[in-house]
């Protein structure tokens, strides 16, 4: 097979975290997420377990809900931050953007909460087996989003009140929640590129730090 390297790198490099720019008044039909989800579920999983679980929330009154744990775990935070850095810097610029999707949450038309069956064990390898067998889905899930022209970011705020969520949800005991994607279709979709360190500062060979000569 042949893939176009130019579309992949492009998908691969402008799949953004998405907040001021998502459309909060454009449904999202079932059919495109789940398309979406049809190919994310196609990602590894530890064991081939599969062991993956999506809860897709549209009811308005469960929608205000977990914006209000988002909202309680996170606006006072964000709000004293903001406040703190001068305009213009780059961290400012991202949690400006964050207090934003925190005053908005409410109104974006679809949330998904990825979970996975299993607890986390704060011993031995557990939660690395655990997580990575629901982040490399994610991923795919958001870059299926992209191509699609829709947009979203991983969002943990509102598992500072996890046991809300699970009893707002009906999530069962020993079911993990791995963060919450809202979802919408996004305001144009001319992202760019982000800017990063060089890679060859942040390889090393064999060695901690390093570098390659």
């Amino acid at each position: 097979m042949q893939f176009d390297l130019d579309q992949v790198d492009a998908l691969l490099t402008t799949t953004r975290a998405v907040r001021r720019r998502l459309d909060l008044n454009r449904p999202v039909p079932d059919d495109v997420l789940y398309d979406c989800l049809r190919l994310a579920i196609q990602a590894p999983t530890g064991s081939n377990t599969q062991n993956w679980r999506w809860l897709v929330i549209r009811d308005e009154a469960k929608r205000a809900a977990l914006a209000d744990l988002y909202r309680r775990a996170g606006q006072g935070y964000l709000t004293d931050r903001v406040a703190s850095l001068g305009p213009g810097t780059e961290l400012h610029k991202v949690l400006d953007s964050s207090l934003f999707l925190v005053e908005h949450l409410h109104e974006v038309p679809v949330m998904v909460v990825p979970c996975i069956l299993g607890e986390v064990d704060r011993g031995g390898w557990n939660a690395a087996a655990l997580f990575g067998s629901i982040m490399p889905a994610m991923w795919s899930f958001q870059l299926a989003l992209r191509s699609r022209g829709l947009g979203t970011c991983l969002t943990t705020l509102h598992l500072t009140f996890e046991a809300e969520a699970r009893e707002l949800l009906e999530i069962p005991e020993r079911v993990t929640q791995a963060g919450l994607l809202p979802v919408a279709y996004t305001v144009g979709t001319d992202f760019r590129p982000a800017v990063r360190r060089p890679i060859e500062e942040i390889t090393y060979h064999d060695t901690w730090k390093t570098t390659k000569r």
